[in-house]
């Protein structure tokens, strides 16, 4: 994967708030039954391929939404329009395999090409990026139905956390919220769930204070972009004597070669962030299993909650 940096030298790049403007900014267009031969399907397969960083996917972005202007921009017209520095582009070319972005260009030209000769109706034919999105995470999700026609390792791996005690959930950067929604929700249904959400020394003593503890599994949580210090975490966890479960979008890689159960379900990469539908599900099916293991100690923990939620008023009466 390549990584999204500014090089000295070159454009400068946009502020915080230019950045977030143009990330965001989203066609309404019209909306219509898409082709497989139309100019923006044709783009979201050539760009959909590869995981691009944020920065990539608005270079990405742009060209889907401006495909026969931007397919005769130089590599500094577009870097301009883009607010991105020229290496970044060429970065960009590299990501989704050509050889740079003369290469690139003579292919977005064959396309823009096509769009021109096909006149108005090929400019109706672009979809709502939000809807794309959508569809994109619908496509996960039946992915992810289908995994679930067998659920015995699902059934299994959830019933080995439940009685892991101490729990540690680990997720760094951006899958720590991933991690907290576990977390929170395992905790009321196991009586010691230890979240790690910190890497480095942190995350090294945290991990080796729960196997000390008792502790035989760590879920995990690694989201794009995959953070080495996530990999280091997982090895960590492992050379103390833990098992780790993962969930991943990746079912090859080196985190998920050191996991002893990986749990891989597709991310949406519509928009300039990743969205987590299939992931989120599939937590919440492992929390299920581990609820499922346990009847009477969930029914009890649940019950008790319950209670202390009533007697200090937690949530608003609905």
């Amino acid at each position: 994967m390549l990584s999204f940096v500014e090089d000295k030298g070159g454009a400068p790049a946009p502020s915080p708030q230019q950045a977030r403007a143009q990330a965001s900014a989203i066609t309404s267009g019209r909306t219509g039954p898409e082709t497989e031969v139309s100019p923006t399907s044709r783009l979201r397969a050539l760009f959909d391929g590869p995981q691009l960083s944020p920065g990539q996917r608005r270079i990405a972005q742009y060209l889907i939404e401006h495909i026969t202007e931007a397919a005769f921009l130089s590599i500094t017209d577009l870097a301009d329009r883009v607010g991105v520095s020229q290496p970044s582009v060429t970065r960009f070319a590299a990501a989704v395999g050509f050889s740079g972005y003369p290469a690139l260009r003579e292919k977005l030209q064959s396309i823009a090409l096509g769009a021109l000769a096909g006149g108005p109706a090929a400019e109706v034919n672009r979809s709502n990026e939000l809807q794309a999105a959508v569809d994109a995470e619908i496509e996960n999700l039946e992915n992810l139905r289908r995994d679930f026609a067998d659920p015995d390792h699902v059934i299994d791996v959830g019933r080995q956390l439940s009685q892991s005690t101490p729990l540690t959930i680990l997720g760094l950067r951006i899958s720590a919220s991933l991690a907290e929604y576990f977390a929170y929700a395992a905790r009321r249904v196991h009586p010691d769930v230890r979240l790690v959400t910190r890497g480095g020394s942190v995350a090294y003593d945290a991990l080796l204070q729960s196997r000390e503890a008792g502790g035989t599994w760590v879920l995990a949580f690694s989201m794009p972009r995959h953070a080495q210090e996530t990999l280091t975490a997982v090895r960590v966890a492992r050379s103390a004597g833990l098992k780790v479960a993962l969930i991943t979008d990746l079912a090859l890689g080196p985190v998920a070669d050191e996991a002893d159960a990986t749990f891989a379900s597709g991310t949406g990469s519509r928009l300039v962030f990743d969205s987590y539908a299939a992931p989120g599900v599939m937590a919440a099916a492992l929390l299920q299993a581990m609820t499922d293991a346990g009847p009477e100690r969930t029914q009890a923990r649940l019950e008790e909650y319950e209670q202390i939620a009533e007697q200090h008023q937690f949530f608003l009466r609905e």
